[in-house]
């Protein structure tokens, strides 16, 4: 049942630290059912944005390197989880830690977590809070494995991920989202994490590729991604997630969460139709790769901003941060940085539009539609509120700094630590980190071509097809000397531009693997 007045539905008069003990209290008579199912739906929502980032950046790279993506993705969830219960939560959230800069270990391992009103909203008690929490700081990991594509390690990754979340996302989370921080004090408005999430899964990522160093130069040459369905998949994966990373933050089943739902498909979709015709003026084709980037673009935008700015508001932020992260994609060339999956142009850029847009959009009227902020945050230009502006810049100023610095000193650190290499070697890189890393492949048919061409008969025009010394592979011999050979033979023609590639590249890489296969046998 719903109420009238402002606040929560009941006034909190628990006396213990974790608000109550549950052997003589009902912990749940201060909360709405309603409220903390959504956001436990919502949780689950946000959760299934994970295995959609890793379907993402596995068609966006090669086939050969296709699972370690989704593996990266999955590997760094389990990290951040365990991270998360030990010290994250208390570190980002602990109402008693008052440096302004990072919490305290008052609640390490969820301690004194539990029926106490949540520091996000008077509406779902802190447990739920701190489960929903987690799902952020899971999903901001994942998007920074997107570094790694197609040259990175994955243990050095994981190892990196989880000092990340200690001394990157807990404390600009801290400095947002807990009234202690000094963002918050300073007026900051980031409604589902801009800073947080946004530019600083964006930055750091840029900051990784930095320290990993560029894909070699010839496995660039007409690179492409490998499946675009796949790519396609991710990204209504996603956008579905979204829903929830937006529509949850207002931490209630309210006409706020309503309205950040509203506004954020209306961004995506703003952004996917400016990117593709960006795209077609180039090209004269409609990109679907074009229509996932502007959409992904703009559901980042409307992280910060979904929650503050009113819908008209975001139809215009949509054209701007299509444009905006469209054009950002050539950053990466300017710094020289391989940014592999724009994660900077479609994140971080992004991200600092979205924030940005609140300095001039953000209205009072949307900020009270919770029924528990009414009247207590003031909006930006819109409502007058005129140094709102330089709040938001001096905010996204402090994220981008701190995060590319304090990322790229963890991921130089990690790397002078022997067995903590950060690059594979450049054999693993043309032998795919599929292999390399995981001895699993995304797709059965790699296994059938590499015991195939294992066997090529020893003939000139074997050597033609596969790159090698057809001498090195005349008879079974060491099954590991075999298993190089034909490892090898998968880095040729796996994105190499060989002269039966050359002669077959028709853009449908299963036929061409077909074809190759069928000329070995005729010759």
């Amino acid at each position: 049942m719903s109420y009238a007045y402002i606040g929560a539905p009941t006034v909190f008069n628990g006396t213990l630290p974790n608000g109550g003990d549950s052997t003589t209290t009902n912990l749940n008579q201060w909360y709405q059912s309603g409220d903390q199912a959504y956001i436990i739906i919502c949780s689950c929502m946000v959760l299934v944005m994970i295995p959609g980032i890793g379907f993402l950046y596995s068609g966006l790279a090669r086939r050969k390197s296709a699972l370690s993506m989704i593996w990266g993705c999955m590997g760094s969830f389990s990290i951040t989880t365990i991270q998360w219960y030990f010290w994250g939560y208390s570190l980002a959230f602990s109402s008693t830690g008052t440096s302004g800069f990072i919490g305290n270990l008052a609640h390490i391992g969820l301690r004194n977590t539990l029926g106490e009103p949540s520091p996000g909203s008077p509406l779902i008690p802190e447990l739920l809070y701190a489960f929903y929490q987690m799902q952020f700081c899971a999903t901001t990991g994942a998007i920074v494995t997107g570094a790694i594509a197609e040259r990175g390690r994955l243990i050095p990754m994981m190892v990196f991920i989880f000092c990340w979340a200690t001394l990157v996302y807990c404390p600009i989370a801290y400095w947002v989202w807990n009234v202690n921080g000094w963002a918050f004090k300073f007026g900051v408005l980031d409604y589902a994490g801009g800073g947080p999430v946004e530019i600083c899964s964006g930055v750091s990522a840029l900051a990784y590729s930095m320290m990993l160093g560029k894909r070699q130069q010839k496995m660039m040459l007409n690179f492409r991604p490998h499946n675009v369905s796949l790519v396609t998949l991710g990204t209504i994966i996603l956008w579905f997630g979204w829903l929830g990373f937006n529509g949850g933050s207002a931490f209630g089943a309210n006409l706020r969460a309503v309205m950040a739902c509203w506004n954020s498909c209306l961004t995506a979709m703003m952004a996917s139709i400016t990117w593709v015709l960006l795209d077609y003026r180039l090209a004269r084709k409609w990109s679907m790769v074009g229509w996932c980037s502007g959409c992904i673009s703009g559901l980042v935008a409307a992280t910060p901003a979904s929650g503050f700015i009113p819908p008209w508001a975001s139809i215009i932020l949509g054209v701007v941060v299509g444009i905006v992260s469209n054009f950002s994609t050539k950053i990466k060339f300017w710094i020289r940085i391989d940014d592999s999956m724009d994660n900077l142009a479609e994140h971080g850029i992004a991200g600092m539009v979205g924030l940005i847009f609140n300095g001039l959009f953000a209205a009072d009227y949307i900020i009270g539609l919770d029924g528990v902020s009414t009247g207590l945050i003031n909006g930006g230009w819109i409502n007058h509120n005129w140094k709102q502006l330089y709040i938001q810049v001096a905010y996204v100023v402090a994220c981008t700094a701190y995060s590319f610095v304090v990322s790229a000193a963890i991921a130089g650190v990690i790397n002078l630590i022997p067995g903590l290499n950060l690059r594979a070697s450049e054999e693993a890189e043309m032998l795919g980190m599929d292999d390399d890393q995981l001895g699993e492949f995304a797709y059965d048919y790699v296994e059938v071509r590499r015991d195939y061409l294992a066997w090529t008969p020893e003939t000139q025009e074997a050597q033609t097809i596969v790159g090698i010394d057809a001498r090195e592979n005349r008879a079974p011999g060491d099954p590991l000397r075999m298993r190089q050979i034909s490892s090898r033979t998968v880095g040729h023609m796996d994105g190499e531009i060989t002269p039966v590639n050359r002669v077959q590249h028709v853009g449908d890489e299963v036929q061409q693997e077909k074809l190759g296969v069928e000329n070995a046998k005729m010759r």
